[in-house]
């Protein structure tokens, strides 16, 4: 069996890892980030998409090599979330919104079914550019046997809200698809699109009066505003 096999066909610019049931993406895509060093695994380097093959989840990472300081850099996350969220809208059932809670839990129909997950250096400076930045997510398709549903509050599966025919192949695919063309759009366009795509599909706090919303380019931190008070949620 390939690393691809399963995976509809992507751009050449990724190299696909397959990880069996249990694998873990993120680790395994930071073991594969250009490092080097005794017990290290060999670097792959930019565009190794780590997925997970299994039933009831799916789970992927990729590699990038930044060219920006860290505090600008780390808006990656914001573009791998816009990416999910478009992935997912795109096989949605009607009625079922996409949305994220900070930093970045991902809800379907106010219901959470998994989120952003990510990965640098140790120890990287804010204004020292990064080797490396893995970016990826963990979603629930469908609820493992024998959970009770309604012991687990505020939370749901992909099945349960009725997507069909969705698999860990499927949404890695169109994730990667997506965050290659969000993050040309924001080499293209700037930071601002990216940050705006993702304030878009923010859940809260967008209902409270006199509150207003950002995100600081440098840093990637939800940037809260009301009566001349200003606060920042770390990403």
């Amino acid at each position: 069996m390939t690393a691809s096999e399963g995976l509809p066909p992507l751009p050449s610019l990724f190299a696909p890892v397959m990880l069996r049931e249990g694998g873990d993406a993120l680790a395994r895509a930071v073991e594969l980030a250009p490092e080097s060093g005794p017990g290290l695994a060999p670097a792959r380097g930019a565009g190794t998409l780590v997925w997970v093959r299994a039933y009831a989840r799916a789970e992927a990472a990729v590699v990038l090599e930044p060219e920006l300081p860290f505090a600008e850099a780390r808006l990656a996350v914001l573009a791998a979330g816009n990416a999910l969220a478009d992935a997912l809208a795109a096989i949605a059932p009607p009625e079922r919104p996409v949305q994220w809670r900070w930093p970045g839990r991902l809800l379907v129909n106010a219901g959470d079914v998994g989120g952003l997950r990510w990965a640098a250096p140790p120890g990287t400076a804010e204004e020292a550019v990064p080797d490396w930045l893995v970016v990826g997510f963990e979603l629930r398709i469908a609820w493992p046997e024998g959970t009770v549903t309604g012991e687990r509050p505020g939370e749901t599966s992909l099945q349960e809200e009725g997507f069909e025919e969705v698999s860990p192949a499927l949404v890695t695919g169109a994730w990667a698809r997506h965050l290659m063309a969000h993050l040309d759009e924001w080499q293209a366009r700037g930071a601002r699109r990216v940050i705006e795509t993702f304030l878009a599909r923010l859940a809260e706090p967008a209902a409270e009066k006199g509150l207003r919303r950002g995100v600081n380019p440098k840093g990637a931190a939800l940037v809260l505003e009301r009566d001349g008070q200003r606060t920042e949620v770390p990403l």
